[in-house]
């Protein structure tokens, strides 16, 4: 005769193999933690670590170009005029003190070549320390004239460094006008000077995207004796000039007598690699006033007013 196995026979596996599996039920807050967790759950606009892979470069340099432009919209920056010029002219004071410290060492250590040679540099960039102050009142010449009654034209622009560029957005400073700072990042971190118009402070880190925001509302270059980073500006707009990628804008070069000593610019045309015409594309200045009026004359302004 068949017999049916008792109901505790039949529950007793069936229970232990439920109590198996409650003691494996995970840990389900522990699960969704770990999915919020997960970079692949941020949002891509909030994930700097896939913004940052190389995949996403176009997309970077497409953010670096649009960034300054709707913030230089936002404050009604109609034009610019961008001033170059060197970090390491500095004020009088601190060039006269940086000459001392370098006659100092020399001093306790008369037989150094070095030593001297620091001397040297120190002197001649000590002559070179009116370059500041003229950079400082060309700024405040064009800021206090071209920013009135609301008007955000002819804004200084530089590459937010000191020296130069420090003495430039000092300038504007001085008058209560707004001014630009182009900044980018550089193995040794330098940070804005403290003269930019804070909204209007921009970091970096394509040089390309960088030199096309110099460009894109000039009304003027102003190139103050400078090393690398100044040539490189310089020539890069004479160049676009003369190639026609962008509208001819009056060029100044502060200090002849540096800028013909640095270049030899009768050699090119003899040497039959530019054209006469080439050396139109560039003047002369001695004093914030000749410059203001080079710039004001090709545009048929009054000096003193837009």
């Amino acid at each position: 005769m068949f017999a049916f196995p008792s109901a505790r026979r039949v529950l007793e596996p069936a229970c232990r193999s439920r109590e198996v599996r409650w003691t494996l039920e995970p840990d389900l807050q522990k699960m969704l933690g770990a999915i919020l967790a997960s970079p692949t759950y941020r949002l891509a606009e909030a994930d700097a670590d896939f913004l940052a892979r190389p995949e996403l470069r176009p997309v970077r340099l497409q953010l670096e170009a649009i960034k300054p432009e709707l913030a230089q919209q936002e404050h009604g920056i109609v034009s610019t005029i961008v001033v170059f010029g060197s970090t390491r002219i500095v004020e009088p004071a601190s060039a006269e003190a940086r000459l001392l410290a370098a006659r100092i060492r020399l001093e306790e250590e008369p037989g150094r070549a070095d030593r001297a040679r620091d001397v040297r540099i120190a002197e001649r960039l000590l002559a070179k320390a009116a370059y500041y102050e003229h950079a400082r009142e060309f700024a405040r010449m064009v800021s206090s004239s071209c920013q009135v009654q609301g008007h955000r034209e002819f804004v200084i622009v530089t590459g937010g460094g000191p020296g130069i560029m420090e003495a430039a957005n000092r300038g504007a400073f001085d008058v209560r006008a707004k001014s630009i700072g182009l900044n980018i990042t550089l193995p040794h971190e330098q940070a804005p000077n403290p003269y930019i118009t804070p909204e209007l402070c921009f970091k970096f880190h394509y040089f390309a995207i960088r030199k096309m925001h110099f460009l894109m509302k000039a009304k003027a270059l102003v190139a103050f004796p400078g090393g690398f980073g100044t040539l490189d500006e310089l020539f890069e707009t004479l160049t676009l000039i003369q190639t026609g990628k962008t509208p001819r804008v009056p060029v100044i070069l502060f200090g002849r007598g540096y800028w013909e000593k640095i270049i030899d610019w009768r050699g090119l045309l003899e040497e039959g690699v530019i054209d006469p015409d080439d050396l139109g594309l560039f003047e002369f200045a001695e004093t914030p006033v000749e410059a203001w009026e080079r710039i004001c004359a090709f545009y048929g302004m009054d000096g003193g007013n837009r």
